[in-house]
C-alpha cells in the first residue's frame, strides 16, 4: 500500500513516478483492480490518444513473441510483469493487453480481467480478436447485450459476417433463458423482475432516481449509502458489471469503507453462482469441450472467491465462529484439508455444531491418513448428532462403519452399518457391505 500511496501523491505533479509506483503495486498484487484502475488511468493522462511510434511497436513485437512462450508454460504472473512494463510505453499494444487478460483469467483474477479487456477495446475497438475476447468474457458475466454488440463490430468486418450472425443468434437465445430464471444484472432490461399478468404494464424503470443518486455521488463519491442504492437499481435495470463500477468507486472514495466492502462481496459470490448456474444451463443443452471446461473454470473460480471472501471475514471477525465454520467447509472442498482441520477446530467451540463438526473433522482426517483421529472424530459424530440431524447421521456410520472395516475393527464395523441398516437399508452399499462382513464372521465360525 505504500506504493499505492507514494503513487496517488505523485499524481499531482510527477506522472511518470505515478506510473512506476502504480506499475508495482499491480506486478506485485495483479487481482487488485483499483491498483490497476489507476495505472490505466496513469497512462491514459501521459499519453492521451496518441499511439505507440514506430521503433516502440517494433520492440513490441519481439515482447509480445516472448509472452506466447510464456503462455505455453503457463507462466501467468510473469506475463503479466512483462506486460506492465510494455503498456508502460505503448497503451495501444492491445496484443499485449489481451495476453495480460488471458493470464489474469487464467489466475481468476476476473476483476482485473475484465480492465484489460476494456484496454484493449479501447485501443482496437474495431480488431475482430478483441471483440471475439470481449464477448465471450461479458457471456460468461452474463451480460449479454454487451457480447452483441462486440459480435456486432466484428460482423462489419469483412468476412465476419455469417460468424457473427450465428454468434448472435447464439447470445439472444442465452439471453431469453437468464431472463426467464429471473437471473438479475444480465444486460437485459426485463431480467430478473416478475412478469406480472399478461395485461399489466411493466414496472416503471426508476431512471430518476438513478440520476439523482448519480448526482448525489458527484458531490460525496465516498455516500455508501447512495452507492449501494445506485448499485441496486443497476443491478436490477442495467448490467451487474456496472453495479460493481459504482460500489468500487465508492470503496476508493470511501477510503475501503467496511459496509461497501462486505456488500461488494456478497455480490460477487451470487453473481458467481449465477454465472455458474447459466454456464451449466447452456453444458446441458450443448455438451462441448468448450462449455465443459467453462463451467469447470467458473467452479475453481466461485470456490477461490468464497475462500477469499471468508477468509477475509475471519481475520475481521476473529471470534465468529460461523465465519470459520464456512471457510473450513470450503476448505475442505478445495482438498486443503490441514487448513480445514484447524478452522474446524476452532469452530468446534460452537457447541450446536459439534456433531457435523465432527464428521467433517473425521473426512479431513481420513484424508490425510489419520485413521485412529478419523474413527474418534466419527465416533463422537455418531455419539452426538440427533434424529433432527438423520443424513448427517446416517453418513457418520457409514463412514465410521467403512472405516472399521479398512482397520480390519469387524465388529466396530458391523456395530455402525448394523445400526445404519436400521435406519436406511437401502442407504448407498451397505447392505452389500453387511453381508460381506457377514461372510467373514461366518468363515471366522466355521475355522
Amino acid at each position: 500500500m505504500k506504493c499505492y500511496a507514494t503513487g496517488m501523491q505523485a499524481l499531482q505533479g510527477n506522472v511518470d513516478y505515478a506510473i512506476d509506483m502504480f506499475a508495482q503495486c499491480v506486478i506485485g498484487d495483479p487481482g487488485n483492480a483499483i491498483f490497476l484502475q489507476k495505472l490505466l488511468e496513469s497512462l491514459k493522462r501521459k499519453y492521451g490518444g496518441k499511439k505507440a511510434g514506430s521503433l516502440t511497436s517494433f520492440f513490441g513485437a519481439g515482447a509480445r513473441a516472448g509472452l506466447k512462450k510464456l503462455a505455453a508454460t503457463a507462466q501467468w504472473r510473469e506475463i503479466i510483469k512483462q506486460g506492465v512494463e510494455t503498456i508502460k510505453g505503448n497503451l495501444s499494444d492491445h496484443v499485449t493487453l489481451l495476453a495480460m487478460a488471458d493470464a489474469c483469467g487464467n489466475l481468476m483474477f476476473v476483476d482485473t480481467q475484465a480492465f484489460y479487456l476494456r484496454a484493449a477495446l479501447d485501443a482496437s475497438p474495431t480488431d475482430p480478436e478483441v471483440n471475439k475476447q470481449c464477448a465471450k468474457f461479458a457471456a460468461s458475466q452474463g451480460n449479454f447485450d454487451q457480447a452483441i454488440e462486440c459480435w456486432r463490430r466484428i460482423g462489419r468486418t469483412k468476412g465476419f459476417a455469417e460468424e457473427a450472425e450465428k454468434a448472435i443468434a447464439e447470445l439472444s437465445v442465452d439471453k431469453t433463458i437468464a431472463a426467464g430464471q429471473g437471473m438479475i444484472g444480465r444486460g437485459s432490461q426485463t431480467a430478473g423482475r416478475p412478469t406480472g399478468k399478461p395485461n399489466q404494464p411493466a414496472q416503471p424503470q426508476a431512471g430518476g432516481r438513478a440520476a439523482e443518486l448519480r448526482q448525489t455521488l458527484a458531490t460525496n463519491p465516498a455516500d455508501v449509502d447512495a452507492s449501494i442504492e445506485l448499485a441496486d437499481l443497476l443491478e436490477r435495470d442495467a448490467t451487474a458489471e456496472e453495479a460493481e463500477q459504482v460500489l468500487r468507486r465508492a470503496l476508493e472514495a470511501s477510503g475501503n469503507d467496511l459496509k461497501i466492502q462486505e456488500h461488494l462481496e456478497d455480490r460477487q459470490l451470487r453473481w458467481g453462482k449465477q454465472r455458474l448456474m447459466l454456464a451449466e444451463k447452456r453444458l446441458a443443452g450443448d455438451d462441448t469441450p468448450e462449455n465443459r471446461a467453462t463451467v469447470e473454470r467458473l467452479k475453481a473460480l466461485q470456490a477461490k472467491q468464497e475462500i477469499d471472501v471468508y477468509a477475509a471475514r475471519c481475520s475481521r471477525y476473529p471470534e465468529n465462529l460461523t465465519w470459520k465454520y464456512e471457510l473450513a467447509l470450503r476448505l475442505k472442498a478445495a482438498g486443503n484439508y490441514p487448513e480445514a482441520i484447524r478452522h474446524f477446530q476452532e469452530a468446534m467451540k460452537e457447541t450446536r455444531r459439534r456433531g457435523m463438526i465432527s464428521l467433517e473433522l473425521g473426512e479431513c482426517f481420513q484424508k490425510i491418513k489419520q485413521y485412529q483421529l478419523a474413527m474418534q472424530n466419527y465416533q463422537t459424530a455418531v455419539e452426538t448428532l440427533t434424529d433432527r440431524e438423520l443424513e448427517l447421521r446416517k453418513r457418520a456410520l457409514y463412514r465410521a462403519g467403512v472405516l472399521a472395516s479398512g482397520l480390519d475393527d469387524l465388529d466396530s464395523a458391523r456395530k455402525h452399518l448394523s445400526a445404519l441398516a436400521g435406519l436406511d437399508f437401502g442407504y448407498r452399499d451397505v447392505a452389500q457391505r453387511l453381508d460381506k462382513l457377514g461372510s467373514a464372521q461366518d468363515k471366522g465360525a466355521d475355522g
